[in-house]
């Protein structure tokens, strides 16, 4: 069995687990209570309650209840402040908040800040913490002013103002739970609240060392500026360009006869560079997915593994973890023996951990899937499944990459299948290594070194 007593000062994953633990019982205790509960709702069961904690505390977007209609408006809150909690980190707050009690961070705080924001040990992480802060502050606050006008011309004042507020922190959050059983199928046409929602997506899914690197260095212009980013956000931007680029052609190349096919021009354009960036983890929708070809929702599993950036709001085996492989993909091909990247030599160590992160992903998404047909639809013949298969996949990485996009598989689940959402979700949410880490033993160095022999690979 896994020893955690004694071992949670020692190793910063540990702390992680155990706060994110701590935050979703008590998310679970709260939405239980009957001041949660929406009128006319039904009373909210532990397990459907701690799915919803877990899934927001996680930042996915995955739900087994209405959100408007099962939570009240005290519900509501609580979820929200599950989301913000869990997407900006509970330790990066409660380290703030000692260092303005004046209070010196432990050596096992900024090891749990180096891991979460990706600082360095010469960084001031006062500075790093009150920016991060100042970033969330100031990105939910513009996406709330804007929705609010948007709002204005279709809700009272009260609720437009509750819905701009909502909305824009499970954006930045990468969260994907709205205040509409349809998500934002309603605003499908509006570019007003497409883009706002798009933007907070992507500045909240990039990671906070990208952000912080780009406000050191935009002051260079654009050639300067580039120049003395860190190799890092050059990894981050240019995929993330890429991927957003690629999802958008994909979309409307796959269902221009399909889904768009009624659309005029604008909302074609609009809906699918919405889908290629709610695919980054955030969890919206304008579009019913259940619609889609199977083409397009593989296309879109694909995208949400992925997902976003280290030290972000989003989930997924990253971005920057892609652009690693792919570098060092293109080193093997051509024969070199340095990993080089924008006059940077990239270390073998870190292309060892992108592949094992990239493994660990694939491994635990096939697992949870075998797991869920076998509970979920072992008895039912493969004639009458009536594309289940396809359906429990995409509930799978939809889970571990933390991202709460969903054919309609979720409600449908059972008591076990959702125990092993719930899972995903977790582990999707900290990164299944730190997870491993986490339940692992002390590290042994292995004292005896046999010959050396090399298997063929390929």
């Amino acid at each position: 069995m896994p020893q955690l007593t004694g071992s949670i000062v020692k190793y910063p994953a540990r702390n992680l687990v155990v706060w994110y633990l701590v935050l979703i019982i008590l998310g679970t205790v709260l939405l239980t209570l009957p001041i949660c509960r929406g009128t006319d709702a039904e009373p909210i069961s532990q397990l459907d309650a701690c799915f919803t904690a877990t899934s927001a505390s996680c930042v996915t977007g995955l739900a087994v209840r209405s959100t408007p209609h099962a939570f009240s408006f005290i519900g509501q809150l609580v979820i929200l402040v599950l989301i913000q909690i869990g997407g900006i980190g509970i330790m990066t707050i409660t380290t703030y908040t000692l260092f303005n009690l004046g209070s010196k961070p432990s050596l096992r705080a900024r090891a749990i800040l180096t891991e979460t924001l990706g600082a360095d040990d010469d960084t001031d992480l006062k500075w790093i913490l009150r920016h991060v802060l100042l970033v969330t502050l100031f990105s939910e606050g513009t996406g709330f002013i804007i929705l609010l006008l948007r709002n204005a011309f279709i809700y009272d004042f009260p609720t437009a103002a509750w819905h701009a507020l909502f909305h824009s922190i499970s954006a930045f959050c990468n969260a994907g739970f709205a205040l509409h059983d349809d998500s934002l199928v309603r605003f499908q046409d509006d570019v007003v609240v497409n883009m706002t929602i798009s933007a907070l997506i992507i500045v909240g899914g990039i990671g906070f060392p990208v952000l912080l690197d780009l406000n050191k260095n935009w002051r260079k212009g654009i050639f300067g500026g580039w120049e003395d980013l860190h190799v890092h956000s050059k990894f981050m931007l240019i995929g993330t360009t890429l991927l957003l680029g690629g999802g958008f052609l994909i979309f409307l190349l796959l269902e221009w006869d399909g889904v768009l096919s009624e659309m005029p021009l604008k909302d074609k354009l609009l809906v699918s560079a919405f889908h290629s960036v709610t695919c980054r983890t955030a969890g919206f929708n304008t579009i019913e997915l259940s619609s889609l070809t199977n083409a397009m929702l593989f296309i879109s599993m694909i995208l949400m593994l992925i997902g976003a950036g280290p030290c972000s709001t989003g989930g997924g085996f990253k971005v920057s973890t892609v652009m690693a492989m792919a570098v060092n993909a293109w080193r093997t091909f051509r024969g070199m023996t340095r990993i080089n990247f924008a006059r940077r030599t990239i270390p073998e160590g870190v292309m060892q951990h992108a592949m094992a992160t990239a493994l660990l992903f694939t491994v635990i998404a096939i697992a949870a899937l075998t797991l869920l047909l076998v509970l979920e639809q072992s008895s039912t013949p493969h004639p009458n499944s009536q594309g289940v298969f396809l359906d429990a996949a995409f509930e799978v990485v939809s889970a571990l990459g933390t991202v709460g996009l969903s054919t309609g598989f979720t409600s449908t689940l059972s008591t076990y299948g959702r125990m092993i959402i719930i899972a995903l979700m977790f582990m999707g949410r900290l990164g299944p290594i730190s997870v491993f880490v986490a339940l692992s033993h002390t590290t042994n160095k292995t004292p005896v070194e046999y010959p050396k022999e090399e298997p063929l690979i390929g």
